[in-house]
């Protein structure tokens, strides 16, 4: 799944960006480090994560081609909130810090690309800390879907499913084994559709 890029690549290009290549499990960046590039997903997929005490994670978000990870130090000079890792084999593309700042700064467009990713994923984490606080293992689940597939402008069509249950597990709070049942449940209620083991929402 690719998603039209928050700065087009020949724009990257010009401003010095660089293509990193990164290999499935690798980290790109962890948390609490100070930022040096902004970092634009061109091919593969990385999922951006809080890893606590006992190694578990959370996933704050998966990231698609075509869309950008880590930049909020970029913004504020503190250091990373969470861990970037190559989900799978990917190019990345890298901006230096510096000029970052004075792309940004350059045109108005490109400002307010970055306006409107930042209000999206706050209103994500708004809805994350919701759905966590109130409601049923089904609401979680089948919020998280929806979100997904209206953010990728999907709504009108059957999409499948690319996180794991384990992944799910991990970006709604659940057990595996709770996320494996619940989407039996929903199948049954005909919310999402399983076929082969693939589900499709």
């Amino acid at each position: 799944m690719t998603t039209e890029p928050i700065v087009p690549e020949e724009i990257l290009l010009a401003w010095g960006a660089t293509y990193k290549k990164v290999k499935k499990g690798d980290i790109i960046f962890l948390e609490g480090t100070m930022a040096c590039f902004y970092y634009q997903l061109v091919e593969g997929r990385v999922r951006w994560v809080n890893i606590n005490e006992e190694g578990r994670e959370f996933i704050q978000v998966m990231i698609e081609a075509g869309e950008c990870f880590g930049e909020l130090p970029l913004f504020d000079d503190k250091p990373f909130a969470a861990t970037a890792i190559a989900d799978e084999d990917c190019l990345i593309l890298r901006l230096h810090k510096t000029s970052f700042s004075q792309m940004i700064k350059s045109g108005f467009e490109i400002h307010f690309r970055f306006s409107q990713l930042l209000v999206s994923r706050l209103r994500f984490k708004f809805l994350t800390l919701r759905e966590l606080a109130y409601n049923s293992p089904e609401q979680r689940i089948s919020s998280m879907l929806n979100y997904y597939k209206k953010s990728r402008g999907l709504s009108n069509s059957l999409c499948k499913l690319h996180l794991t249950r384990q992944q799910l597990a991990d970006m709604t709070g659940l057990r595996v084994e709770t996320v494996i049942r619940t989407i039996r449940n929903l199948h049954d209620r005909g919310t999402v559709k399983i076929q082969r083991g693939k589900v499709f929402y």
